[in-house]
């Protein structure tokens, strides 16, 4: 049973809690149904997912004299059957992608309408979540798994209410929840990208936002932070070093990589201590690494290859007693 936090519930030294994260699964259908069946593989009661859940790409599967064709990945298909249609747009949805089934002039407006071409994408990605929900409240209802999904730096506002209306999976950003006697911490948001993605925040706010939710952690309950952006300078935000047109800089033939995560982030871990703190957003740098007492952990990201990048987690009261990286 997942609760909003209420002070004064003090946690018992016996308190144990198996969890499983990951993160940036970035619209990958194969990626989500791996980490839905993840409580069940690897014989965990909590799953979160950290953030970044949609993907960047629409495919138009496009009606044309009775058939249907397409490009993904480079290729051009004919699609003959309704059958066909519909392995086709399982491939693309398990690629990270977005199926869009339109005709010649559909096409043709978004071609010439560039902010209708966003709509639909939009539109899009909302059903892709409003889908992902009711396949986790079809695998999940009555088992007793403890469900956490929020989104990431990269997600737009949209999905947030697609989310929203779920009893089975419960979105935790900005918010502090509690479970079987621990507290997790959520926020999606990052600072400053080359990206200019819709959550992101100048480190002053950023460390604000976080301090407003700290405020709210009891000191005598164990506190988990599930923060989508990685400390800085903590060996989990190393990212190849980009010039202002985006080329990545090489030394000595490799991409220069660099420290690119939040210090409003390893400023809270630093001042909070929490017993683990759960991190996403830079794909390169799987791992895991202490600050102070605090175990962090970023997983990685390897949603392009269809592999899912996650870490197994036991905590006993105050402790974390193991963690294993793993994929699958």
């Amino acid at each position: 049973m997942v609760r909003l936090f209420r002070r004064n519930e003090p946690a018992s030294r016996s308190t144990r809690l198996a969890l499983y994260y990951t993160s940036d699964v970035h619209g990958s259908e194969r990626c989500f149904l791996k980490f839905l069946n993840a409580a069940k593989f690897y014989g965990v009661d909590t799953l979160v997912l950290g953030g970044d859940l949609t993907g960047k790409v629409l495919v138009p599967i496009v009606e044309i004299d009775g058939r249907w064709e397409m490009t993904f990945l480079g290729r051009h298909e004919v699609l003959a059957t309704p059958a066909d249609v519909a392995e086709a747009e399982k491939r693309i949805r398990f690629n990270g992608f977005y199926p869009y089934r339109c005709d010649q002039r559909e096409l043709a407006r978004m071609e010439a309408d560039p902010q209708y071409a966003v709509e639909v994408f939009r539109r899009t990605m909302r059903e892709a979540i409003e889908r992902w929900v009711r396949l986790a409240e079809e695998r999940l209802r009555g088992s007793g798994v403890s469900c956490f999904i929020m989104p990431g730096n990269d997600d737009e506002f949209d999905i947030d209410e697609a989310l929203a209306h779920s009893d089975v999976i419960v979105n935790p950003d900005g918010r502090v929840v509690q479970l079987d006697g621990y507290q997790l911490l959520s926020l999606s948001w990052a600072n400053p990208t080359p990206w200019n993605s819709p959550r992101e925040l100048p480190e002053e706010e950023l460390a604000a936002r976080i301090e407003r939710l700290a405020r709210e952690l009891d000191p005598g309950v164990p506190a988990i932070f599930n923060l989508h952006c990685p400390p800085f300078n903590s060996t989990l935000d190393s990212a190849p070093q980009l010039r202002e047109d985006l080329s990545v800089v090489m030394v000595g033939g490799q991409p220069n990589m660099v420290p690119v995560g939040s210090r409003a982030v390893r400023a809270a871990i630093e001042r909070y201590q929490p017993v683990l703190s759960l991190h996403g957003h830079i794909h390169e740098s799987r791992g895991a690494v202490r600050i102070g007492r605090t175990l962090c952990i970023n997983p990685g990201s390897a949603y392009g290859e269809g592999v899912l990048h996650g870490a197994l987690v036991v905590l006993e009261g105050d402790r974390v007693a193991s963690y294993q990286l793993v994929s699958g």
